[in-house]
């Protein structure tokens, strides 16, 4: 244990296994949600749920070992539905009939770019003029918009908003919806009332209880809980298609890839950090090279597999509050992500779609999870400086566009170009770094000149 210093870090390995432990229970709901999402875009369900697990556990492990923080890595809520509902599409849209069913390979290719992207940032001081260049209000407002966008989804996979020819979209009629939805309700209220109680591992509990009463009522099928035969991964492995991503011309895909991926591991790390009193007197993060470094390892190592951006998650600040200090937790929380591969037939179970009859697929036990994520991600608005309109509207504009425009990419666009106009339309010119007026400038291009 001397490797991990665990005296000089004031803790011991009964802390850290629980620490990690605790990390692995609030975390791992992904491993029922990633097979789900990507599969809506033609990727293999099983595969997607081996190759989740293996980069999830790789990714921590590395993290644990080179930075030696207890910072956890899988793959991300928000990057997954960029991927499956709006990259793919993208793609398959410029390929020729009969080959978009592939779109999907030239998205991983496209997430393994931008994974190495961010190792060459580890290594030079690049990312810290990205960083700066874009302003608080909007990395803020990114977060926000994603997790409504994360929210809708789940309102609409649980069958609680429905489509509407007058108005988009309207609230369902209870009294004639379907035990489905009931079944997300009820998971809904759970994962709600046990956050409130600051149980710790609300959206893992609310996702077993739902099972469970789903398969006790007939609503969900039984298909098993552990099982020795683990999901080939076979058709994902090394499907990613690199030269297709620069084929098609997606350089917009890849960008917001490593956006969301180097915006994502900042906020994290710098948030982890805080709580755990890794950052020292003068604001510097020791080893944050390491620790950015683990994270676009994992995102590369994800891409291989199969699986869209792994990045540094959040969860991993219920861990530290357990008392984890030290990588030896990530340790524990990569064993877990291992033993997980073992039960397959339960993961089925939760990730079931229910194809309905006016065209809809609901997933009732994984729906409230999502509605549960976008209410953790919207807690970044209180950060926004609502006195300052110029930063605000354009704060606004990137939260509302998102779930609207139904697109990550669009509501970081109209942030972007609302920014750089209010600011020099105000004379504040200065204020706005030249990246940001790049962007805007290429944003622009992209929505007028291109199609």
């Amino acid at each position: 244990m001397r490797f991990f210093k665990l005296r000089e870090n004031k803790t011991s390995f009964t802390t850290e296994l629980l620490g990690g432990t605790t990390t692995f229970m609030t975390l791992c709901y992904i491993i029922f949600v990633q097979p789900a999402v990507l599969s809506a875009c033609g990727m293999d369900k099983g595969a997607v749920f081996t190759a989740t697990c293996i980069s999830s556990a790789a990714a921590t492990l590395i993290m644990g070992l080179l930075a030696k923080y207890p910072i956890a890595l899988a793959p991300a809520m928000g990057h997954n539905f960029y991927f499956a509902f709006v990259a793919v599409p993208l793609i398959a849209s410029r390929m020729a009939e009969g080959q978009a069913q592939n779109a999907w390979q030239i998205a991983l290719g496209a997430v393994f770019i931008s994974g190495c992207l961010f190792v060459i940032l580890s290594f030079i001081g690049l990312r810290q003029t990205i960083i700066k260049a874009i302003p608080s209000s909007l990395k803020n407002a990114i977060a926000v918009g994603i997790g409504l966008l994360i929210a809708l989804v789940g309102f609409e996979w649980s069958g609680i908003i429905e489509s509407d020819p007058n108005t988009l979209l309207t609230l369902t009629s209870f009294k004639d919806a379907s035990a489905y939805t009931y079944l997300a309700l009820f998971g809904l209220t759970t994962m709600s009332v046990l956050t409130v109680l600051r149980i710790k591992s609300a959206i893992l509990a609310g996702i077993l209880l739902s099972t469970i009463i789903g398969v006790f009522t007939g609503i969900i099928p039984f298909t098993g809980i552990i099982s020795t035969n683990i999901p080939s991964l076979s058709p994902s492995f090394l499907k990613l298609d690199i030269i297709g991503a620069f084929k098609i011309g997606i350089p917009m895909i890849i960008f917001v890839f490593f956006f969301l991926d180097l915006f994502d591991t900042i906020g994290t790390i710098i948030g982890v950090g805080e709580q755990a009193g890794f950052i020292d007197k003068t604001g510097r993060l020791p080893r944050a090279g390491k620790a950015l470094l683990s994270d676009a390892l994992g995102t590369i190592c994800g891409a291989l597999l199969g699986t869209s951006t792994v990045t540094s998650y959040i969860e991993s600040a219920a861990g530290i509050s357990s008392g984890a200090r030290t990588g030896l937790a990530n340790i524990v929380t990569a064993v877990f992500l291992l033993l997980a591969l073992f039960f397959s037939p339960l993961v089925e179970m939760i990730g079931i779609g229910i194809h309905m009859q006016h065209g809809c697929t609901i997933y009732p036990v994984i729906a409230p999870a999502l509605i549960l994520v976008g209410f953790m991600m919207m807690r970044n608005i209180a950060r926004i400086d609502w006195d300052k309109p110029a930063e605000s509207i354009s704060a606004f504009f990137t939260i509302i566009i998102m779930p609207f425009g139904f697109g990550i990419t669009e509501g970081i666009s109209f942030g972007f170009i609302s920014y750089t106009l209010l600011k020099t339309v105000i004379g504040q010119w200065r204020d706005v770094h030249p990246v940001m007026y790049i962007f805007a400038v290429l944003f622009i291009i992209r929505y007028f000149f291109t199609g």
